[in-house]
């Protein structure tokens, strides 16, 4: 499956977790500020990158639920429309699940890290639709998402400090340095 060289050794061994007593301090939190922030965040991509969803094929329609396991919430990312939701339990009628910590997870869309590695090392879960998650993972590399650029993108004249900030907050939750692209 792993169809690029560029994956670094992140997945050499375990990236860290969220702290416990912070997923339990954010457990009360309202839901939808996030979700609003990452629905606007969702749109700027597919803005920056119009043909993402599109190589996602027969699998356009698929419902994906991402579940951070050190978080106290989780993601629905559907494609047609685009549409992302946080909720507090993943509901049953999803095309495939993905579940990983949220460094894997970032790791993964930015390439950083090998998806074939993190599963035999049970770092990584798939359950449900392979060739929807594949299709889903096969669009994602090939748009060659850089989560900093697009972060700093919405900060217009703060856009460098914002992306180093995020780079180094990246790098200490997945403990390396970025990957050049």
């Amino acid at each position: 499956m792993s169809h690029s060289s560029s994956h670094s050794s992140v997945a050499s061994r375990p990236l860290p977790t969220i702290p416990p007593l912070l997923a339990l301090a954010i457990r009360p939190l309202p839901l939808l500020p996030l979700q609003l922030a990452l629905s606007g965040f969702l749109q700027r991509i597919l803005r920056r990158h119009p043909g993402l969803l599109d190589r996602l094929g027969e699998h356009r329609r698929a419902r994906f639920g991402i579940k951070p396991v050190d978080l106290p919430f989780a993601f629905v990312v559907e494609a047609a429309p685009p549409r992302l939701l946080v909720v507090r339990e993943l509901p049953q009628s999803l095309d495939a699940r993905i579940s990983a910590s949220l460094a894997n997870l970032l790791a993964l869309v930015e390439g950083r890290v090998d998806g074939d590695a993190l599963m035999f090392s049970r770092q990584l879960g798939i359950e449900g639709d392979m060739e929807a998650v594949l299709a889903l993972r096969n669009a994602i590399d090939d748009a060659g998402l850089d989560l900093a650029g697009e972060l700093a993108s919405l900060f217009g004249p703060l856009g460098e400090p914002a992306r180093r900030s995020f780079e180094l907050a990246r790098d200490r939750l997945t403990g390396s340095p970025g990957v050049q692209r």
